[in-house]
């Protein structure tokens, strides 16, 4: 004989919640893209033209110079320079400076 259980299952119940949703404000902003165009440049090619450069040439003639050399010698002077020396007097004087001279004096008893 099959043995039957009982058992408390809770009950669900539903409810409505109210919920502030946050409002999105959209704004737009116009930024300026700087347009591109393409320019076409002309491509510059360099041509070489051979140019004709006159030759000199150079003849020159050696002649000799005799070369005198200059010395400088320079001259010496002397001169006799006077100098005056003060005159430095001394005077000496002596002074008497008292001794005082200790005696011993024998002790009478």
């Amino acid at each position: 004989v099959p043995v039957q259980k009982q058992r408390q299952v809770p009950m669900v119940q539903v409810q409505q919640q109210f919920v502030d949703v946050p409002q999105v404000q959209v704004t737009e902003k116009v930024v300026e893209v700087p347009v591109q165009r393409q320019v076409h440049v002309p491509m510059i090619t360099k041509v070489q033209k051979p140019v004709e450069v006159p030759q000199v040439e150079y003849v020159d003639h050696h002649t000799h110079v005799p070369v005198q050399k200059h010395r400088q010698v320079p001259m010496i002077q002397t001169e006799q320079q006077f100098v005056d020396v003060p005159q430095v007097q001394v005077i000496e004087k002596i002074v008497d400076v008292p001794v005082q001279k200790q005696v011993q004096v024998p002790m009478i008893t």
